[in-house]
């Protein structure tokens, strides 16, 4: 039997009735923007009448009749006031449209349970050391509560607490340096390692609040930086910390970040500066960043014990007076910074005395950058010769007078071999790369009000100025552009701020010029060539 084609009507029906549904949809959905706030005024009428049902019920049979009453009493005056009904309706249509609106899914109040577990836990940690037996009422205890003890609390996408306000008892020695490290180290520790924190005491109302600071750019490459002179950029460092921001480049956008500026000078109180650091931690790029600033105004002369080379590009450079690697080098261009300081110092004594001006060669800046000036202390007692800091003596004590700055960095392991005179007057001091709070107290002075990291990038630490704050510290990345592990970005970056040369670097003799005993002092037209 051959087989009878379906009708036309159900061939196409499917389609028909597809393209109806769509058309139905489309028309729901403009009525309902169209209806919305009758829909929203309905929603919130049968809110409203919802909830005076709950209160009626709620009503106790005896006050319902007084409840009336007031009710009536509330139409009738209602009633009488002049334009009452209009006024009580649009007060009934607005309070139904307040009700009926779309409410979002509450938000939990609290901590979840994670977090709860990680602030008891916390709480735990710090009972021994905020608590003691004869408390009458202790605020930490051994399964106590700890919504007391922090008042406020935060986290981050991780889980990990970004900031605590904590509150502990008067009687805790706040006061002393011991007690406050040790706090530190464990919250450190107990809110999660590898970031770091800032610690703010509230001394006065028994409080501590610990909040997670973000990590420092480390991206920063060398440039030129909008400053007058006697200005020198270290690093950048927090906003919280300075109140200045200098405008600086980042691959193509440009930003506003916030310096630590070190200023040099006659009426600088921190003439002088200190860095220390472990192997590779970005002395010798903050040396060189230093340089690169100060022969914009003034001449250089650096010294450098490693013996690696790290100053070559400077070698022949227009104010750059002398780059000594050797012991006799180092002696002889130390020997001539002496004696142009004391130069200065008279001449700048006579014109006073005669109510002249400073003569021009005195005013200029002369900087002293020496680098692991310990290396050439072993060298000289086996030759017999004196130590060349010994010939810092003069330019660190009058060199603020003469225009004068000495630079010193050096290691850890080489602290020891450091002059007296050295530590006294180097008044500026810069810690990079990892270090112990130890070690950052005995060179800082104090404790940073921030915990330590184990792994940061090169050229990271602290930096204080006299008996100013600690700040947090990133030095602009100013790597040696002859060093073939320099990206193309950063050597082209350095190469755009040397200077000229003024000697061609085939015809400069490299050779250590003879013992400081029989060389002749340098002067300020035969220092140009080393």
């Amino acid at each position: 039997m051959a087989r009878r084609p379906l009708p036309r009507i159900l061939s196409t029906g499917s389609a028909q009735i597809a393209r109806g549904r769509e058309l139905a949809r489309t028309a729901a959905d403009s009525a309902t923007d169209v209806l919305h706030p009758l829909i929203t005024i309905t929603r919130g009428l049968r809110r409203l009448a919802a909830a005076g049902r709950r209160r009626w019920v709620g009503t106790p049979k005896d006050s319902r009749g007084p409840l009336l009453f007031l009710v009536a009493s509330a139409i009738l005056v209602v009633a009488l006031v002049p334009y009452g009904p209009l006024l009580a309706v649009i007060t009934l249509m607005a309070a139904a449209a307040w009700q009926g609106r779309e409410r979002g899914p509450a938000e939990p109040e609290g901590p979840d349970e994670s977090q709860a577990q990680r602030l008891q836990s916390l709480y735990e940690a710090l009972v021994p050391y905020f608590s003691k037996p004869e408390d009458p009422a202790p605020l930490y205890a051994h399964g106590g509560d700890w919504e007391q003890a922090f008042p406020a609390y935060e986290f981050d996408e991780t889980g990990r607490t970004s900031h605590l306000v904590i509150r502990y008892p008067a009687y805790f020695t706040d006061g002393e340096a011991e007690p406050r490290a040790r706090i530190e180290q464990l919250l450190a520790a107990k809110s999660g390692r590898g970031r770091e924190y800032h610690f703010a005491w509230d001394e006065e109302a028994n409080q501590l609040s610990v909040s997670v600071l973000p990590p420092l750019p480390s991206h920063i490459t060398a440039q030129h930086f909008v400053t007058t002179p006697g200005e020198t950029v270290l690093g950048i460092t927090d906003h919280s910390e300075v109140q200045r921001t200098l405008p600086l480049t980042y691959g193509e956008e440009q930003r506003d970040v916030p310096p630590v500026v070190w200023r040099t000078g006659p009426r600088s109180t921190e003439p002088h500066l200190l860095v220390m650091g472990q192997p590779g931690s970005g002395t010798s790029t903050l040396l060189r960043s230093i340089a690169l600033q100060a022969l914009r105004y003034g001449d250089v002369v650096i010294v450098e014990g490693g013996g690696t080379g790290e100053y070559a590009c400077l070698t022949g450079r227009d104010g750059v007076l002398a780059v000594e690697c050797g012991l006799a080098g180092a002696l002889a261009s130390l020997e001539w910074v002496t004696t142009e300081t004391e130069r200065r110092l008279i001449a700048a004594n006579h014109a006073r005395q005669a109510g002249r001006p400073l003569p021009e060669d005195t005013r200029r800046p002369l900087w002293v950058l020496l680098d692991r000036p310990s290396a050439f202390a072993h060298i000289a007692a086996a030759d017999g010769r004196k130590d060349p800091q010994s010939l810092l003596q003069v330019p660190l004590r009058h060199g603020r007078a003469a225009n004068v700055t000495v630079v010193v960095a050096d290691q850890f392991d080489g602290a020891d071999a450091l002059s007296d005179a050295v530590r006294q007057h180097t008044r500026a001091r810069v810690v990079l790369g990892p270090a112990t709070g130890t070690q950052l107290e005995a060179v800082l002075g104090v404790r940073p009000t921030t915990t330590p990291v184990t792994h940061v990038p090169p050229g990271r630490g602290y930096a204080r100025l006299g008996v100013g704050p600690v700040h947090r510290l990133q030095v602009p990345a100013t790597p040696d552009p002859y060093d073939d592990a320099t990206s193309d970005a950063d050597r082209q970056a350095v190469l755009a701020l040397l200077p000229p040369r003024t000697t061609p670097a085939d015809e400069e003799n490299l050779s250590e010029t003879p013992p400081a005993e029989s060389a002749e002092p340098l002067t300020a037209e035969t220092a140009q060539t080393p």
